[in-house]
């Protein structure tokens, strides 16, 4: 049997970091305690805050930032392509960011377009965010509406 082999290259990253092989981590600035679980990629140009969990099978592409204390479920998948001109985007100059707030959870199996979500946002198992969420609540569908303000 093979062994499953991680790859990590230019990662930047605090004390109390704890990464769960095999994980594929490139360009990466983690800030201190983050935890990444196992089955996860993590591409260039992301930025992960203190105290921020990643769980297993998680995908989060370039130009992605997530706040402190955020919790990224099982599954969750991040976009940085829009594909509004019909096809798959190749140039990373082309690249939409997508920027979470602080104490953000995103349950698992979430799907997150290129968007922008407040500070303190709960977003449901399951959901598809397509549009940015300016107003701290909880969230879930697909599309992801708001449920309730909190």
């Amino acid at each position: 049997m093979k062994k499953i082999k991680s790859k990590i290259t230019n990662l930047i990253y605090g004390k109390g970091c704890k990464i769960i092989e095999p994980v594929n981590i490139y360009g990466s600035k983690f800030g201190k305690n983050v935890f990444i679980g196992p089955f996860v990629e993590i591409q260039n140009n992301t930025v992960i805050g203190d105290n921020t969990r990643i769980q297993s099978h998680s995908f989060v592409c370039e130009k992605v930032t997530i706040g402190k204390n955020c919790f990224v479920g099982h599954g969750v998948m991040f976009t940085n392509d829009d594909l509004k001109k019909g096809k798959v985007t190749r140039d990373p100059k082309l690249f939409k960011k997508t920027k979470l707030g602080n104490n953000v959870v995103i349950g698992s199996n979430t799907t997150l377009l290129p968007v922008s979500i407040v500070s303190g946002t709960v977003i449901g198992a399951g959901s598809t965010v397509t549009r940015n969420i300016n107003t701290k609540g909880i969230y879930a569908g697909s599309p992801a509406k708001l449920l309730r303000k909190i």
